[in-house]
């Protein structure tokens, strides 16, 4: 064991933790959701990166030596990489805006960077986790920053997973491109389409969306490391701002910014609440398209059965041979969750008071949540559901050749009226349309025949003379 210390006096810690007395009595106060920000390795690296650049920028400016800038960058480092993930021991949800996890994360590097001097942890009179670590800082300034670098990274992860989904569902449209079938509205019959389209419009829903998240990736660019507590940059040097933005922007790979208002960059907290936005609309598009995969697939004898999913599980423990949608469920679960992300991030945006928001801390894990869960689902979709569709063809074909509804494509050919009377006819009789148009006398059977398939009945125009 060792002894460490602050104002409220001491606590003894095991020797080989490289948090400190702070992050102690974070684990003592904040016993709440049993999710340590150990389980959110991107926020971990992002405060690597802040307190790397944090490290070159006060060497520059004269706020520590040569010695400990370097020690504090290995550490940061070594941080970086994930090898001391397990030692961010403090609950995810905090009170304090974040200054728990940013102490935790000033000791854990501190300690490190001791060890990589040849120094016991807790010689602080060498690198002191506020004095060298947190130099020209505050929890303020660097934690809301970590937290914008941790979102943009998983705003890339996103991104990816929503692309392979894109060409999984791309891949399906091109092969069931000549796949006719019946299109439906308010869920009865409406008029004929591809199997392609239909799963086309699928990758155009997602690609709209693709398209929002990167542009709304910007806003987790605008940073304001340098403002310290409230905006004003009190204890940091003059110009420090500008260069430590520089430097992390080198040392992270993402084009962060300076604030244009450092007070306003420190107050507000809306940036949060648009990426939110965002996902909630990515998570309502891909519930919806989930929810059209289990209609479509549902049966496999009394329902609707345009495809097929794979099966992936037995379905039932009193049903043999019961086989459920599972993927897509659990996909539609996902996207409730970041509903319900979205909603506790509105809440904590707007509860901000003054100069500071307290309820960063909800923001970060639900927005960590939403992200990587999403990630998550859209992969299990795209690889356990989506590569392994198939078309129920042979079903596709009789709906077809029996369906009422092709008389719509007839319209520009011979008017409403007459298609209507073709339809009637049809349904109280049971016979094809073919045969009633010719009964009727408005058209051959071989001429309706002719006109019925998949090219003139799906593309624009090509029934209108």
């Amino acid at each position: 064991m060792r002894q460490e210390s602050d104002f409220l006096g001491s606590k003894d810690l095991p020797d080989n933790a490289y948090w400190g007395v702070h992050a102690a009595r974070a684990v003592e106060n904040f016993p709440i959701t049993g999710h340590t920000v150990a389980q959110m390795p991107n926020l971990i690296r992002a405060f690597a990166y802040v307190k790397k650049a944090a490290a070159a920028a006060n060497l520059a400016m004269g706020a520590i030596n040569a010695q400990q800038a370097d020690a504090i960058a290995k550490a940061c480092d070594d941080v970086a990489s994930g090898k001391y993930n397990d030692q961010f021991v403090v609950d995810v949800l905090q009170g304090g805006a974040g200054t728990s996890t940013n102490m935790n994360a000033n000791e854990v590097i501190a300690n490190r960077a001791l060890e990589i001097l040849g120094q016991p942890k807790g010689a602080y009179h060498v690198i002191h986790p506020n004095d060298h670590v947190n130099a020209s800082q505050s929890t303020n300034d660097s934690y809301p920053t970590a937290v914008k670098l941790a979102t943009y990274f998983g705003i890339q992860d996103l991104l990816k997973a929503l692309a392979a989904l894109r060409g999984a569902f791309q891949a399906k449209a091109d092969e069931f491109k000549d796949v006719l079938k019946i299109g439906r509205t308010q869920l009865q019959d409406a008029v004929p389409m591809t199997l392609g389209q239909e799963f086309s419009a699928f990758v155009s829903m997602i690609a709209a969306d693709e398209q929002r998240l990167r542009e709304s990736a910007y806003l987790m660019c605008e940073i304001n490391m340098g403002g310290t507590a409230i905006g004003t940059g009190i204890n940091a040097p003059v110009g420090y701002a500008d260069v430590v933005t520089a430097k992390l922007a080198e040392v992270s790979g993402v084009p962060v910014v300076k604030a244009a208002d450092m007070i306003a960059g420190t107050a507000d907290t809306g940036a949060f609440a648009d990426i939110s936005g965002i996902l909630k609309r990515i998570a309502v598009k891909l519930s919806k398209i989930s929810n059209d995969l289990r209609l479509l697939s549902s049966g496999p004898q009394a329902g609707v059965g345009d495809i097929k999913l794979p099966a992936r599980q037995a379905g039932s423990s009193i049903m043999p041979g019961k086989v459920n949608p599972v993927i897509p469920e659990v996909m539609s679960m996902v996207c409730f969750e970041v509903i319900g992300n979205d909603a506790a991030i509105t809440m904590a945006v707007e509860a901000g008071q003054l100069q500071l928001n307290a309820f960063e801390p909800l923001m970060a894990w639900s927005l960590h949540q939403s992200l990587h869960h999403l990630a998550a689902a859209c992969h299990t979709l795209q690889v356990n559901c989506v590569e392994g569709i198939e078309a129920n063809t042979a079903l596709l074909d009789a709906r077809i050749s029996e369906s009422v509804t092709l008389v719509t494509a007839l319209n520009p050919l011979i008017g409403y009226e007459k298609s209507a009377k073709i339809a009637k006819a049809a349904i109280a009789s049971g016979k094809p349309i073919a045969d009633v148009a010719e009964e009727l006398g408005i058209m051959s059977r071989e001429k309706m025949q002719s006109l019925l398939v998949a090219d003139k009945l799906t593309t624009p125009g090509a029934l209108s003379a």
